[in-house]
């Protein structure tokens, strides 16, 4: 009899150590086992459930049950999730705002991408999930480590940023719509307060000036190319009548001109400053002073006949214009003596 007890308590501990081997290699040296739906995540994707925006679970059959589990070894989740109870945990989810805080896995907003909710009432990313359970191996709860869990696919978040962009749309067109009635408004009741009457009647000023302004036709470019032909016309009768009052002086007039020149005593050239030729004496020293001849201008100032000749030379003057004199600055006749 004790052999026969032996035997059986040594064939169920063997027994149970294989249902225990089996569910550590299914659960852990092969994932897989429990999360086959990873590698075909595109089989659940449906393009119109993002527009419809319909809830559904994402692993509508369970995963088989490992031998320890059907002896019992190992807790296991005999029912999936009913309708209610999936009620019951999204209004938890709601209670504690899962969706409007940020996903646990990125910490970025959900925005308009998929997200999930677990039977735990954590959401998530879809993607961030499924990258979680793909690199960790195991089909477990990023916050919580409830193992396992049902996945479903829910859509709060995007209702909440389509409501809060709305929101926002609203609130900005009442902005502008609210600016511009006062604006239209402003212009035309007149304010109580002395600051704001004074600041009110000041832009009515404005407007009244501005309005004049423009009434007014004016053409500032027409305008200044008039004063512009009128100083040229302004210029040419100048020019003529310098000319024609700037004559050749007669003989009488040269010796009037000379007696002048002669009573300033000045005998020394302004151009040169070296002495001139005294014009009593030209005659006698002619031969003397050939190269260094006086000249008499008609406005009784005398000088080099050389000097006179190069600053008129360097000099520069326009071929309607006659030389200055380098004294006085008049337009003169010369006379050679």
């Amino acid at each position: 009899i004790l052999q026969t007890l032996k035997s059986k308590a040594s064939n169920e501990l063997m027994i149970n150590s294989v249902a225990f081997q089996d569910h550590i290699t299914k659960t852990v040296l092969h994932p897989d086992y429990l999360c086959p739906w990873i590698k075909k995540t595109s089989k659940y994707t449906k393009v119109g459930d993002e527009h419809e925006e319909r809830e559904y679970v994402l692993e509508p059959h369970p995963p088989p049950l490992t031998l320890a589990q059907r002896m019992g070894l190992i807790a296991f989740h005999k029912e999936r999730l009913t309708e209610d109870e999936w009620t019951r945990v999204k209004k938890r989810s709601v209670q504690q705002e899962e969706s409007a805080n940020p996903c646990s896995i990125c910490r970025e907003e959900f925005r308009l991408q998929p997200q999930v909710m677990l039977s735990c009432s954590h959401v998530f990313h879809r993607a961030c999930l499924e990258a979680f359970e793909r690199f960790s191996g195991r089909k477990c709860c990023a916050i919580c480590r409830k193992e396992p869990y049902e996945t479903r696919v829910i859509h709060d978040a995007a209702r909440l940023v389509r409501h809060k962009c709305a929101t926002r749309i609203q609130a900005c067109w009442r902005g502008y719509r609210t600016r511009k009635w006062y604006q239209k408004f402003s212009k035309n009741i007149c304010p109580q307060d002395k600051k704001l009457r004074r600041k009110f009647f000041e832009t009515k000023l404005q407007e009244l000036n501005d309005s004049f302004v423009r009434y007014c036709h004016t053409n500032t470019e027409a305008f200044l190319s008039d004063i512009d032909r009128s100083l040229s016309s302004s210029r040419r009768v100048f020019q003529q009548l310098e000319r024609m009052v700037v004559s050749k002086p007669r003989e009488d007039d040269w010796e009037r001109i000379k007696s002048q020149g002669i009573q300033r005593g000045v005998w020394e050239c302004p151009i040169c400053l070296t002495a001139l030729s005294n014009p009593d004496q030209m005659a006698t020293d002619e031969s003397k002073h050939r190269c260094r001849r006086t000249v008499l201008l008609s406005c009784s100032h005398l000088f080099h006949q050389l000097c006179l000749e190069a600053f008129e030379t360097f000099s520069s003057f326009t071929a309607h214009s006659r030389p200055t004199c380098p004294l006085c600055r008049s337009t003169y006749n010369k006379k050679l003596l």
